[in-house]
């Protein structure tokens, strides 16, 4: 998959568990933010390993 296209997954999951937040559904928000902490940790470690610094 695309980079930009992970960006987009992961911005709309964000946007998604923001509007479940305040709609009430704490349960299925936190699901959705923790899903996109993880994802979001993943992207950004998998291009460090591409261009090979830690900075």
């Amino acid at each position: 998959m695309n980079d930009l296209y992970k960006d987009i997954l992961t911005g709309l999951i964000f946007i998604i568990g923001l509007f479940g937040f305040i709609s009430g559904e704490f349960i299925i928000s936190s699901a959705l933010f923790a899903t996109v902490a993880i994802a979001s940790n993943v992207n950004v470690n998998s291009k460090r390993g591409k261009t090979g610094s830690i900075v």
